[in-house]
């Protein structure tokens, strides 16, 4: 039995997928399973800040995906499901971390998932790293490319690139990781085939769905502003920051193999992905 947290992102939702498609025994941790009844998956109560959900959701479990929300308590909710884990009989550990999380002396979001790492490998169960980069997905989920419409994306990423991964292939992994032998003790670096620029990334994907996005660069301090100004807490603000420079200083271009070393085939482009989007296939 599997136990998938954080099963409603664009990743954890992926990982569901690829877990039903394979035919595995899982369930996803909820704070409202109920509203998950119909959707062809078991849901079981767990809310990350109530202590007393750990153990009823990790009974019976053998394996677990750890997906945290992207906070300033994500290590110590980390650490929180270790303990539980460890307490349950649970055998082996697939985290979701971040590529460059052993970077020194890192980013912020970098060093909490290096710290949430650490708290795995120190538990004595067998562990699986999964560091993926940037997703494909951001750019109609949170840049501001609107399949609808033709749009302009306003971001300070420079003309840095990045080799943006399809979610897909991330849950794809996860799914394998978790349901054939080998890969305990590894970590998986996840990445698409080729680094692309934003404009770049946009360019095939209006050409896909049949608009033109115009990508903008912004000035650093501009677009801190303007997220301030939406309400982010500072926290999220510094944090977003730090990941938009790492994409402006090209730190985000270099390719990984863990695709491939999983799955057996080359990760999907950003062609693929935004044809897929527009045929809905996705």
């Amino acid at each position: 039995m599997i136990l998938v947290t954080g099963a409603t992102g664009t990743i954890g939702s992926s990982t569901v997928k690829a877990l039903k498609a394979r035919g595995a025994r899982f369930k996803v941790a909820s704070r409202s399973p109920e509203k998950l009844q119909g959707s062809g998956v078991e849901a079981v109560l767990f809310d990350w800040d109530k202590l007393e959900t750990y153990g009823s959701a990790l009974q019976g479990v053998e394996k677990l995906f750890v997906l945290t929300p992207t906070t300033e308590k994500q290590a110590e909710y980390t650490q929180r499901l270790v303990d539980a884990a460890k307490k349950s009989g649970v055998k082996h550990i697939v985290k979701l971390s971040v590529m460059g999380a052993d970077a020194e002396p890192g980013i912020m979001l970098g060093r909490l998932h290096k710290a949430g790492e650490n708290a795995i490998k120190a538990s004595g169960i067998a562990w699986t790293m999964l560091r993926p980069t940037f997703f494909m997905e951001n750019f109609i989920n949170f840049y501001g490319a609107d399949p609808k419409k033709d749009s302009t994306v306003y971001l300070p990423h420079g003309q840095g690139k990045a080799a943006w991964v399809d979610g897909r292939d991330i849950g794809e992994v996860a799914a394998v990781v978790m349901t054939t032998p080998g890969h305990e003790g590894k970590t998986y670096d996840l990445t698409g085939p080729e680094a692309l620029g934003a404009q770049e990334a946009l360019d095939a994907l209006g050409q896909a769905v049949g608009h033109k996005y115009t990508y903008v660069d912004v000035p650093e301090a501009a677009a801190q502003k303007a997220m301030t100004d939406m309400g982010a807490s500072k926290w999220s603000v510094d944090g977003l920051m730090e990941l938009n420079f790492i994409i402006k200083q090209g730190w985000s271009a270099a390719l990984g193999t863990g695709v491939k070393d999983v799955l057996g085939r080359p990760p999907r482009s950003f062609s693929q992905y935004a044809k897929d989007f527009a045929s809905g296939q996705r």
